[in-house]
């Protein structure tokens, strides 16, 4: 294994007291958290959609500090995602241990549906998916009983496919064969719609049950998963049922003013795990730029934790007017040191390429089928192909993810384009009709720099020029992206400490989940692309920095 060289920096804000952790605790695009836990270890993991690797598997031991040890789905002959839009694909694992052997159950959308895979350790290998084409619906969870029985519950159908209302479904619940990876007998409806039909609950889904001095604990979310989101929770003698439900949400921002300090919106999809200091949920939350009534985050949604409290026999994570906490105690009273990159506060991060390998936090959209890159002692080189992120195949594109609003991706490319067809540079992307694109190229016998919005299919390779500017030089260019809450803001050079503005005040909005929808957050990559045909050319890249420096943490002095 070659060794990934970082250079590292933990800015202000990111500097704790002893006694607190930051949240969220996974930033960035990291949403639909399940986690699970086995002796002292703790292991989380997050939906992907369309990208891959898939289904990246976190490892902690103290709740706070992670460390990415590998991904459920990193092979093509697991799962092939060509041909799924970018927020379809891979939603809501879940995964659990039992045995010796860990099980992660999921849904790919728009695909085959529902599958378990296992593996006995949890870096992998895992299994290839066994589909389970009887289980109709999303968001399977195994729930293992004292017994040695298992069930699956997930969201399904409205009773008879007759919704009442839009939104009308059920959480269902049938046998699970462990060994064998199969259902056992017809499932069952033990919520149907939601807390309180009569008020016509939206979306439940997310189901996890737990046992619990001797009760059956199903908690669910509610409302979908934008600012109405909220986490219930019912419980029951048996299994099977009947559920009472608590008549209040566990878990909502969504009755909070929009316009207070720091706000925390949509959260919700929680999952529960116990600890030697009682029961904690990770739960997904959304960091708005501002506070308004527009929500606009460009994020995506996040791994938040919380600790449960206890009333009256229900467990509740936040009630009444509490708000998400950025700074809480921690779980076990003091800090282990990280052991990975960090994933929360803020921080500053080089990436080297020259020592040739990509950190597992770099992601690809959908799943490469060819090598079209390699490493060499000057960095990492992308290969310039026709494959468009404005299309449904995999791109030549490198990523990760945006883990604050504030901030900057900065890299080093050198590339010498033969032509106007040729591009590479820094990509910042939300979906295929919403990214904005820092290329350098060609025009008549000029190299240029180019920056260019997506426009669906009302122009050539779905994207327009919004700037165009000749450069004399073929030197290495820098090129940096800045995130700046609702704007962005381009810049080049040839001296990192002496960059020249290219273009400013750039509308972020239009990569927000408000304009342009989806389930995932913005990701900045290395993107390389040749428009009509395939082409030998490469764009090397020496090395990636990326600093964030939200507001929300300098609050804590």
């Amino acid at each position: 294994m070659k060794r990934i060289v970082l250079f590292l920096i933990f800015l202000e804000g990111n500097i704790m007291a002893n006694e607190n952790f930051v949240n969220p605790i996974l930033a960035g695009f990291y949403p639909d958290p399940s986690i699970c836990k086995v002796n002292d270890d703790y292991y989380l993991v997050n939906s992907t959609f369309a990208y891959f690797p898939a289904i990246p598997i976190f490892h902690s031991k103290d709740l706070v500090n992670w460390k990415l040890i590998g991904h459920a789905i990193d092979r093509i002959e697991q799962l092939d995602l060509n041909g799924f839009g970018v927020s379809r694909g891979i939603f809501a694992p879940a995964i659990r241990y039992h045995d010796g052997v860990f099980y992660i159950t999921c849904t790919v959308v728009d695909g085959k549906g529902n599958f378990v895979i296992t593996a006995k350790n949890p870096e992998g290998p895992w299994s290839k998916p066994v589909w389970l084409p009887d289980v109709m619906g999303i968001d399977p969870s195994l729930f293992f009983d004292e017994d040695g029985k298992a069930y699956l519950t997930y969201n399904s159908g409205a009773p008879d496919d007759r919704p009442l209302y839009e939104g009308h479904r059920t959480i269902r619940i049938v046998e699970f064969d462990y060994k064998n990876l199969k259902t056992i007998g017809k499932p069952k409806i033990i919520v149907n719609g939601g807390v309180d039909i009569s008020k016509k609950p939206i979306w439940i889904e997310g189901p996890h049950i737990y046992k619990i001095n001797g009760l059956y604990y199903l908690t669910c979310a509610e409302g979908g998963t934008a600012e109405d989101h909220r986490q219930v929770i019912f419980r029951s003698k048996n299994v099977f049922g009947p559920y009472e439900a608590y008549p209040h949400p566990i878990l909502t921002q969504r009755h909070l003013s929009p316009y207070r300090k720091f706000p925390v919106t949509c959260t919700g999809h929680a999952d529960f795990v116990e600890t030697p200091n009682g029961w904690w949920a990770v739960f997904l939350g959304c960091r708005p730029y501002e506070p308004s009534q527009e929500n606009y985050y460009n994020t995506g949604r996040e791994t938040f934790l919380a600790k449960i409290n206890w009333k009256d026999g229900w467990p509740i994570i936040l009630e009444g007017n509490e708000e998400v906490k950025y700074f809480d105690k921690l779980p076990f009273g003091k800090k282990i040191p990280p052991t990975d990159i960090p994933y929360s506060g803020n921080f500053k991060i080089r990436f080297d390429f020259s020592k040739g390998e990509l950190h597992p936090s770099f992601i690809f959209l959908r799943t490469p089928r060819e090598k079209w890159f390699n490493f060499n002692q000057n960095g990492l080189s992308i290969k310039l192909r026709k494959d468009s992120c404005a299309q449904f195949g995999n791109p030549s594109f490198i990523g990760r993810r945006l883990q604050h609003s504030k901030g900057y991706i900065m890299t080093k490319m050198s590339f010498s384009p033969t032509g106007e067809n040729e591009k590479a540079g820094l990509i910042i992307f939300q979906d295929e009709e919403h990214f904005y694109y820092f290329c350098k190229s060609k025009k008549d016998s000029k190299e240029t720099l180019e920056l260019y919005i997506s426009d669906g299919n009302k122009h050539p390779e779905y994207m327009k020029l919004v700037e165009q500017k000749d450069i004399e030089t073929e030197k290495p260019i820098i090129l940096k992206i800045e995130f700046q809450g609702k704007y962005f803001a381009f810049y080049y050079g040839y001296d990192e400490k002496d960059l020249i503005l290219f273009r400013d005040k750039i509308d972020a909005t239009f990569l927000s989940i408000r304009k342009a929808w989806g389930f995932t957050g913005n990701i900045l990559a290395m993107y390389a692309v040749t428009l009509g045909k395939d082409s030998t050319n490469m764009a090397l890249y020496n090395w990636l920095e990326y600093e964030g420096n939200d507001d929300c943490y300098k609050m804590n002095k």
